[in-house]
């Protein structure tokens, strides 16, 4: 992997903290990851760290065995007229992890015969930590292998299928905003009981990391661990039952469901 050539279309956030990813497994070189934005200045940081970095879209394609684009929803036809004509069926993997745009719709600006693929992942993907969903048609074998490679090296993958890809980026992408939102809600918690800032910040962080780190060690349903840790007239299952009482389950339902229908309309708006 470390020979692979990736470009990386539209580095901002997310596609900065995949480069850094990559680059943090081992598996990739830096100096053979493109990032590439208008704003060029904005990359200088990444410049430093030995990341190529420019403003051509074409040249970065050209030298590059697979092309992942990470412009937002409104930029996809754009950039794919952009770059369609360099794009080889027979050279690149073509992956986007823009939010509501199909493969289908994709196909319309490329070579038919383009391996492409589609990924969803989320920004803790920049600590290897990233759970990215990938979809892609049948015939796209190829594709979803090399896609699996890159984003295994930085957390854990899922295949899904694509009409579930706008549920995997609410789910998965906005998911992670509402989870440091239930963080911070826990560590502002903690201040009001007695603990500084700090402390109740680490203390939050650290409780929501071991809680998922034995949902996914120990493949057991979150209730089957909750009942673990609630007694009768416990101070465990009174809390709990405030929070329900307060609508925790249903606000973070609908917040979910909300992302879902907004990723929807993002392409088409």
């Amino acid at each position: 992997m470390k020979n692979m050539r990736i470009a990386i279309i539209g580095a901002g956030n997310i596609g900065t903290y995949i480069a850094n990813g990559l680059a943090e497994s081992k598996g990739f070189s830096a100096k053979r990851i493109v990032l590439t934005r208008r704003k060029t200045e904005s990359l200088d940081e990444m410049k430093k760290k030995g990341f190529q970095v420019g403003a051509d879209n074409v040249a970065a394609v050209m030298g590059a065995d697979v092309v992942i684009v990470a412009v937002e929803p409104h930029q996809m036809d754009e950039v794919l007229a952009e770059i369609g004509a360099v794009l080889k069926a027979d050279r690149h993997v073509l992956i986007s992890i823009v939010t509501g745009v199909s493969v289908e719709r994709i196909r319309r600006h490329v070579d038919a015969l383009l391996p492409v693929v589609r990924a969803m992942p989320n920004t803790a993907i920049a600590v290897r930590e990233s759970m990215t969903c990938l979809a892609a048609p049948p015939d796209v074998t190829t594709g979803i292998e090399v896609a699996g490679q890159i984003f295994e090296a930085v957390g854990q993958t899922l295949v899904i299928d694509e009409e579930n890809m706008n549920s995997a980026t609410a789910l998965v992408a906005c998911g992670i905003a509402f989870f440091f939102r239930a963080i911070r809600a826990a560590s502002q918690g903690g201040i009001e009981i007695g603990f500084h800032s700090e402390e109740a910040l680490t203390m939050a962080a650290q409780t929501a990391k071991g809680a998922a780190a034995l949902l996914l060690t120990n493949d057991h349903h979150p209730e089957s661990e909750i009942d673990r840790v609630t007694t009768p007239r416990g101070c465990t299952i009174a809390g709990l039952n405030q929070m329900e009482h307060e609508g925790f389950s249903s606000a973070m339902i609908k917040g979910i469901t909300a992302s879902a229908q907004k990723a929807a309309g993002l392409y088409e708006s």
